[in-house]
Parts: C-alpha cells; sequence; structure tokens
C-alpha cells in the first residue's frame, strides 16, 4: 500500500513536469522551423522580391507555409516578419500561440512570442 501512495505521488509530480518539457520541446522546435526562412527573406528582399511561402514564387523563402508545429504567414516588407502560429501541439498551452522574427529596417531580426516564458525559446522576448 505505501508502495502505491509513493508511486502516486511521483506520478503527480512527474506528469505536469513531463508536459511543461514536451511543450518547450515543441516550441523550440517550431522556431527551429521558421529560423532558416530569414536567409530566404533577406535574399528576397535584397533582390526586389516580394518573400513567399509559395515554392514556385520568385520570392519564396525556403519554408512552406504549414511545417510540423507552424502555420507560417509573411509580413512581406523590407520590415516584414515570419510568423509561426503554433499547432500540432498541447492544445492549451502550445496551439495558437505565436511565434515571430521581426526584421527592421537594418535587417537584424528580433524573436517574441505569445507562450508563457516557461515555454518560450530562450532566444525570443515576450510579445
Amino acid at each position: 500500500m505505501i508502495v502505491v501512495a509513493i508511486i502516486a505521488i511521483l506520478a503527480a509530480i512527474a506528469i505536469p513536469m513531463y508536459q511543461d518539457y514536451v511543450v518547450k520541446s515543441q516550441a523550440t522546435s517550431a522556431l527551429a522551423e521558421i529560423t532558416p526562412g530569414k536567409v530566404g527573406f533577406e535574399t528576397a528582399i535584397n533582390q526586389g522580391k516580394t518573400p513567399s511561402t509559395t515554392a514556385t514564387d520568385d520570392g519564396y523563402i525556403g519554408i512552406p507555409a504549414t511545417t510540423t508545429y507552424c502555420n507560417v504567414t509573411l509580413g512581406a516588407t523590407a520590415t516584414g516578419n515570419i510568423t509561426c502560429t503554433a499547432k500540432g501541439g498541447n492544445a492549451g498551452k502550445f496551439n495558437t500561440k505565436t511565434i515571430i522574427w521581426t526584421r527592421d529596417a537594418n535587417g537584424a531580426w528580433t524573436c517574441t512570442s505569445t507562450l508563457d516564458a516557461k515555454y518560450r525559446p530562450g532566444s525570443c522576448a515576450a510579445g
């Protein structure tokens, strides 16, 4: 009986911690899915093309509109952004939250996210 109680206590602690770990890893994966698009975005802007997530467009940035953890949208101007609207993960803690790479006029990129601080990738600020 004591063994069952100990296992129950350990499970009560471990399961929420594991769920938090899973959400954090999904957020990190989502950021990794959109980050390569920064290079393509820069290339499109520098060539005078409109950045796009459509592979047949001249301004294709190298990432599709839908990835494993993101629905990707672009702010297709010189000071645009690459936005991941999260999907495919924990419904309450991850899905529908955003991770956004924003480009300023000088070409510098900053990351912001609407994810709770404990799930946000380390390079992203609250947003």
